[in-house]
């Protein structure tokens, strides 16, 4: 499982760490990793020319080191000093020795235009609110640029515990990043500059507990249900999918189509698109009667395409078993309702349902994306799956909030939030948490509309066929 610590976490760390190695060692370690990356992107080294953007911090020190590292390599380095007083002196010194040299702000753009490669020292994890003026220009020129940027830790001007963006900010090609990953490399917006994302283990001991953490194939495969030679249909799990309306069928069909490939036994369906769900998958098991008298379920699915039917939602959530909800159950569910549940809840919103949910505007949610998911889960008591660009779980008893890594922007199309729903609910009832129900399924969706794209556009009855060949995938990790 991938993970990502807080900067407080980090650099507690840190400090733990230096008091047991010489002065300087851990910041060698990380000039070393930083410089093999820099020298693994340019592929030849010799000859080339590095760019170094160089603040007062420690990063600046990093890539100093690392540059002075480059140029015994034979490549041509350039530092570009923003504070000069400020500049971590034994790196600067070392880059001299190495045959480096040194330029003002004002040489800086004629610089990086000529660049091969352009390090991004600025600003390290500790920086707020964007680049200060006199950097943001630096940003400007390295986009401009044909060179490849390397952001050293995290890119200049990201909020390292957030992804948040606040100001102007550098779009790295790549992040060489040390001893762990932080939260903002890992959520969009700051995910989105980051770029590729390199870690280099420097040796600092973590807590167990992290502020994020990300399912690989591994983890996916271990919570997947498996049948037993003793299961039958309803040991596996029935799960009940409350969705659709006259107006809106698909959303039934769509949900369905989901929760067929999610591990449980059965699937029952309620609702008045009951035929559109017949004809398309016969062996479903349908009713007329209502959620509260359709039958034994072990978790339920309400929300996609119900319109305004509250009364559907309401019976649901009366319901003493794990529940999911989605698109108008969410508006349509009451906070009380939701809070006085003894069993699980999954809510599924994107970030304009959860704006309308919290009550704030859906740029707000979307800048601040983990911030939202915490606060949404501990208003309504419910585990939440934030969908979007970044996919977080977080589960109301706080813990590490999950990020799903295998999102695409082909899932960005209409009814594939049905299916995600379909496929988590199906979890559910075969016995996974509602933090997991929710992970595992936005990691298989992802995956599956990886699979089903291939490049192309693709709708959610795609994403939906492509589901056993994403689990396949998984599960051959523990072959």
């Amino acid at each position: 499982m991938r993970t990502a610590y807080s900067v407080e976490t980090v650099r507690a760390a840190e400090r733990e760490l230096m008091a047991r190695l010489p002065e300087g060692a851990l910041m060698q370690r990380a000039a070393a990793g930083l410089a093999a990356a820099c020298a693994d992107l340019l592929g030849r080294v010799y000859g080339s020319r590095i760019v170094l953007l160089v603040g007062s911090g420690d990063n600046g020190g990093d890539a100093l080191y690392a540059g002075a590292r480059l140029a015994r390599r034979g490549a041509g380095v350039t530092a570009v000093l923003l504070v000069p007083e400020r500049t971590h002196g034994a790196g600067l010194a070392a880059l001299r020795r190495a045959g480096g040299t040194v330029a003002g702000s004002g040489a800086a753009e004629e610089l990086i235009l000529r660049a091969d490669l352009v390090v991004d020292g600025i600003v390290g994890i500790g920086g707020k609110g964007g680049l200060r003026p006199e950097a943001a220009p630096l940003a400007a020129y390295a986009a401009d640029s044909r060179a490849a940027v390397v952001a050293v830790d995290l890119p200049s001007g990201i909020e390292a515990d957030t992804g948040e963006v606040l100001g102007t900010a550098v779009r790295a090609d790549l992040t060489v990043t040390f001893g762990t990953h932080k939260p903002g490399l890992l959520i969009d917006p700051g995910r989105e500059y980051a770029g590729s994302v390199r870690l280099v283990d420097i040796g600092l001991e973590l807590p167990e507990e992290a502020e994020l953490e990300a399912l690989q194939h591994a983890d996916v495969a271990a919570r997947l249900p498996v049948p037993g030679a003793e299961s039958d249909k309803y040991r596996r799990g029935v799960v009940g999918i409350a969705a659709g309306s006259a107006r809106y069928p698909g959303a039934a069909v769509l949900a369905v189509s989901g929760a067929l490939r999610g591990g449980a036994g059965a699937v029952r369906y309620v609702g008045p698109a009951a035929d559109a769900v017949i004809s398309r998958f016969p062996e479903t098991l349908v009713s007329d009667q209502g959620p509260a008298r359709a039958g034994r379920v072990q978790a339920w699915v309400v929300g996609p395409g119900v319109g305004d039917d509250a009364s559907a939602v309401a019976q649901v959530l009366g319901a003493d078993v794990p529940v999911l909800v989605d698109a108008d159950g969410l508006r349509l569910a009451d906070r009380s309702a939701v809070r006085a549940r003894t069993a699980p809840t999954l809510m599924t919103p994107h970030a304009g349902e959860a704006a309308a949910l919290l009550g704030v505007s859906r740029e707000s949610v979307e800048a601040a994306r983990l911030a939202s998911a915490r606060e949404l889960a501990v208003r309504y008591g419910a585990t939440v799956l934030l969908k979007g660009s970044t996919t977080l779980v977080a589960d109301p008893a706080g813990g590490a909030v999950r990020v799903n890594p295998t999102g695409t922007a082909w899932l960005a199309t209409a009814g594939s939030g049905d299916v995600l729903s379909g496929l988590a609910g199906s979890l559910l009832a075969a016995g996974l948490s509602a933090l997991d129900a929710g992970s595992v399924g936005a990691y298989l969706h992802g995956l599956a509309g990886r699979l089903g794209a291939d490049g192309a556009p693709l709708g959610a009855h795609d994403v939906a066929a492509a589901i056993p060949e994403a689990w396949r995938d998984v599960r051959d990790t523990l072959r």
